[in-house]
């Protein structure tokens, strides 16, 4: 065996073979011949990858693993590190689409003899999409990242080469950081020849962009806490609010998310202090986009990768509650026109890069903590951007929305005034989304449009009509004051409701939803009858007799699925059908009963979506919250979300109400739950049924249906209530409601 070989531990394992982890556990103690460990610890060993398919296509357990996982675990165990596996088929991936006869020749060569020649096919591809931004490699060592904690002064870009001037611009310098990418050399390619040939098949499967996402997403799933993500929904807002631009800067971009939801710009801009990051942003937009793409490596706010350069528009996701982000050593920039923070106003810092990189007349728009709007040592420097004209709106999302999820963030959207003209119209727009009957209660698609319509009109005329509770026009004069308090919810008084009348309407649907409640409460059970005792099956052994079908969550986007139907042969990947407009059903609207929340991205293949049916019975995998739902038709036809399990019962053999009964049983939950130190995950496969007639299970499908009934009534009761008192001491504290019976 080589020393490099790709490891796998015995979790994945278990998903080559479609089985529980007990079940590996158990191959180990039964069988002698099972590989042994060449890594890990003793708690979690690691197996060579090769050793382990070998013996499980001997054992027969190895005859339908998809090409998707097979790579992945490839990628996962490599020897240098997923990052570094993800690195390199993403530049693989780039000379696949722009080089396809190159590969293919390459392809047909043995492994030794690909990775003498692919650094140099390599080092072509990234410089035909790059430009000179890259480098060839023939040492086969990698540059060492950037520190980021450096001091102020940059290094030069190691080609030497300015970055494309945005059209109209003047000259711009040479950027400052190392570059992004740098092509692997033979020594390290070594080890990732056979995982680039797993990543070849899957482009011809997927095709190079969805390829590239599908790996990028099970490695940002499988290490949550290491990236802080922006969710799709306030990325695409995010984008809105800048307009079309063309040129866009993301000095803080992560994964590029931010970037890639950038409409079609010519030319994009991302910087990131992380090596990695960088480079994964890099070949992520450069397989999405057209536009020219230019990565750097490097921390910001102390060594910016692109002096004097303008952009019509910034987009933003900086990192919260710094400290140490350069207080001393940038005392002078000329960044700060605005006033120079404080050392915990970082993100003012920001707030004035973006606004720097930007032309006359551009937008940034910024993902805030809600402290940054009202915090006193901010005070000053809020104040100069309101006279100024440079902040036009401060937007409060629903918590949630993006990490850390437990606060309201809010959204700044920033316009650089021309130089020497008079301020905008002397208005800030605030719109608050975060109030607890606003549109952000499971509804991102309400969030959106409703922050959507209050900016449209006033970015058109630099005012806006008041919507109550939901957005306002603040005269910057009246924000003036001690504190410059730019919360929204500070300046939007809760919508009337419409008084007394309204409260009146409440409480009659409280009483007619607490009578409905009562009828549906279940009867008393019988005492003294002795308990059942059934024969029990598994979800498992029902799935392998043809009795449901299973379907989990896929991983090509943020909640697109596998589908259950194969794609026609022959048919290209990117020539096959694609959805739009699908709503997707989340865990989190499983959970709360709710409608369903989601929106899949835009251009989702067909073939990669579970759609829900009348009849199903979804149940959400991590969390262990004993909840399993019956799609009814208000849900049928959306789209299974991430970490959901979804069964299809035959109804010739199930029910689907005693299926979903039986599943929520508290000690059927437990025995098919697994814990790690910070989650609970739940195997569908172990989950017990009893062996019952048809009949039989009907009548328990019945009383099961009956009990889902009245929980909902008493969750719609639980909210009419709470609505009832909020709005009765607002109403007496307000004046709407008078203090007689």
């Amino acid at each position: 065996m080589q020393d490099n070989a790709t490891e796998v531990t015995a979790a994945g394992i278990a998903r080559l073979a479609g089985v529980g982890r007990a079940a590996v556990s158990n191959w180990r103690r039964r069988h002698a011949d099972f590989p042994r460990p060449v890594g890990g610890t003793e708690a979690s060993p690691a197996f060579a990858l090769a050793e382990v398919e070998e013996w499980l296509r001997k054992q027969g357990k190895l005859a339908e693993v998809p090409l998707r996982e097979r790579v992945w675990q490839q990628l996962a165990g490599h020897p240098a590190g997923p990052v570094t596996a993800l690195v390199h088929a993403g530049c693989a991936l780039l000379l696949i689409r722009d080089r396809p006869t190159e590969w293919l020749k390459l392809s047909g060569l043995t492994d030794a003899r690909m990775a003498e020649l692919l650094p140099a096919k390599l080092a072509k591809a990234l410089t035909h999409r790059f430009g000179s931004q890259t480098a060839v490699n023939t040492q086969g060592t990698t540059p060492a990242p950037v520190d980021a904690d450096r001091s102020s002064q940059a290094t030069v870009n190691t080609d030497g080469a300015p970055p494309a001037a945005a059209p109209g611009d003047g000259p711009v310098t040479a950027p400052a950081g190392h570059v992004a990418l740098v092509p692997p050399g033979p020594a390290e390619l070594a080890a990732s020849v056979p995982l680039l040939r797993g990543v070849g098949e899957l482009a011809v499967e997927l095709g190079t962009r969805r390829a590239f996402e599908f790996l990028l997403g099970r490695q940002l799933d499988a290490n949550p806490r290491q990236y802080t993500l922006t969710p799709a929904g306030p990325a695409a807002l995010m984008a809105e609010l800048a307009g079309r631009p063309r040129t866009v800067l993301d000095p803080a971009a992560g994964t590029g998310a931010l970037l890639g939801a950038a409409g079609s710009p010519t030319a994009v801009y991302a910087q990131d202090a992380a090596a990695d990051l960088a480079a994964l942003t890099a070949l992520r937009l450069a397989l999405s986009t057209d536009a020219e793409v230019h990565a750097r490596v490097g921390d910001t706010l102390r060594a910016d990768a692109f002096p004097g350069l303008t952009v019509d528009a910034v987009l933003c996701h900086p990192p919260f509650n710094e400290r140490n982000w350069g207080h001393n050593e940038l005392a002078y920039d000329p960044r700060w026109e605005y006033g120079f923070p404080a050392r915990t106003e970082s993100e003012l810092a920001w707030v004035q890069h973006a606004l720097a990189h930007l032309r006359d007349g551009g937008t940034a728009v910024l993902l805030m903590p809600p402290a940054a709007a009202s915090r006193r040592s901010g005070r000053r420097i809020r104040a100069d951007l309101l006279r100024r004209g440079a902040l036009r709106a401060v937007i409060a999302l629903p918590a949630g929305s993006a990490p850390p999820y437990n606060i309201p963030l809010h959204l700044w959207v920033l316009r650089r005034p021309a130089a020497g003209a008079q301020p905008s119209p002397p208005e800030l727009l605030l719109v608050d989304t975060a109030a607890a009957d606003g549109p952000a209660r499971g509804d991102w698609q309400a969030v959106r449009s409703a922050v959507l319509d209050a900016w449209r009109p006033f970015d058109r005329t630099g005012t806006a009509d008041e919507q109550p509770g939901l957005s306002r026009c603040v005269p910057v004069i009246d924000l003036l004051d001690d504190d410059v308090d730019l919360a929204p919810a500070r300046h939007l008084p809760l919508a009337a409701d419409g008084g007394a009348e309204q409260l009146a309407d409440v409480g009659a649907r409280l009483g007619d939803t607490l009578r409905l409640a009562a009828n549906l409460a279940p009867p008393p059970p019988a005492t003294g009858a002795p308990p059942a005792r059934w024969p029990l099956t598994s979800v498992g052994e029902l799935a392998r007799a043809g009795a449901l079908v299973l379907r989990t969550s896929g991983s090509t986007g943020p909640t697109a699925a596998s589908h259950p139907r194969t794609p026609a042969a022959g048919v290209p990947a990117a020539g096959r059908p694609s959805r739009t407009g699908v709503p997707v059903l989340t865990d989190h609207d499983v959970l709360a009963a709710a409608a369903p929340s989601g929106m899949l991205p835009d251009g989702e293949p067909a073939e990669d979506i579970v759609l829900t049916e009348a009849g199903d019975v979804v149940v959400p995998v991590l969390g262990g919250g004993r909840v399993a739902r019956v799609v009814d038709e208000r849900t049928a036809g959306a789209a299974l979300g991430r970490n959901l399990t979804l069964l299809r019962p035959d109804p010739a053999a199930l029910d689907p109400w005693f299926l979903a009964g039986f599943l929520r049983g508290t000690a059927n939950n437990r025995q098919a739950s697994s814990y790690a130190s910070t989650a609970t995950r739940l195997d569908a496969r172990r989950l017990q049924l009893p062996r019952i007639p048809l009949e039989q299970q009907r009548t328990y499908g019945e009383r099961f249906r009956g009990l889902a009934a009245f929980e909902d009534a008493l969750r719609l009761a639980g909210h009419l209530g709470e609505q009832l008192v909020r709005g009765m001491y607002d109403g007496l504290t307000d004046g709407t409601v008078p203090p007689g019976g």
